[in-house]
């Protein structure tokens, strides 16, 4: 028996208590929520992943987009479909790219299109979706429309978090002034 033969895998073995997932984003059963007049779709959950990560399908209507706000976990945003900018006018991301918001960067982004953009956000560890069932709002479908909420309305629900006894703890977004992203490539498209 050679050396190579003799070295012991350090993967462990499968978890057959851990089942395979499949969601689609029309899928019954897949949470949907309005968030700052976004939809959110919940494909996969820290209870469907064991903590690990979320995966959360965004759509943001025209001129839409969160405020500038901080978290402590990584966040990645693949966009599907239209372009969103991101800090500003500083960098933009197509369909097809990706980008990734490492944890306590300062970030927001904006649809500054006439089209609805679609995204992926993967969220490692997850937490973040569950951030987002105590602020928003359920609704019915990816395409339903997000209720209009006045600026006291709005107020109240970014305190639910903290008043809840089933918050998130550390997983909180917190606003911040966004500060200039790093770019890896030369190629990446700015604005």
């Amino acid at each position: 028996m050679t050396d190579a033969q003799q070295t012991t895998s350090t993967v462990p073995p499968d978890d057959g208590a851990r089942p395979l997932f499949l969601a689609g984003p029309d899928d019954p059963g897949v949470r949907h929520i309005a968030m700052v007049g976004d939809t959110y779709t919940i494909l996969l959950s820290g209870e469907d992943t064991g903590g690990r990560f979320a995966l959360i399908d965004m759509l943001i209507p025209a001129g839409n987009g969160p405020p500038a706000h901080r978290h402590d976990f990584d966040e990645m945003f693949h966009v599907l479909e239209g372009e969103i900018t991101y800090r500003g006018q500083t960098s933009r991301v197509r369909a097809g790219q990706t980008a990734n918001v490492p944890a306590n960067a300062p970030h927001a982004f904006r649809n500054a299109g006439d089209q609805t953009v679609r995204l992926l956000c993967m969220v490692s560890p997850a937490g973040l979706e569950e951030y987002f069932a105590e602020v928003g709002d359920a609704v019915q479908s990816r395409t339903s429309p997000a209720p209009e909420l006045d600026e006291a309305e709005a107020a109240a629900r970014m305190a639910r978090p903290r008043a809840s006894p089933r918050s998130t703890g550390s997983r909180s977004c917190r606003r911040a002034d966004p500060a200039p992203p790093t770019e890896r490539s030369s190629s990446t498209p700015t604005g």
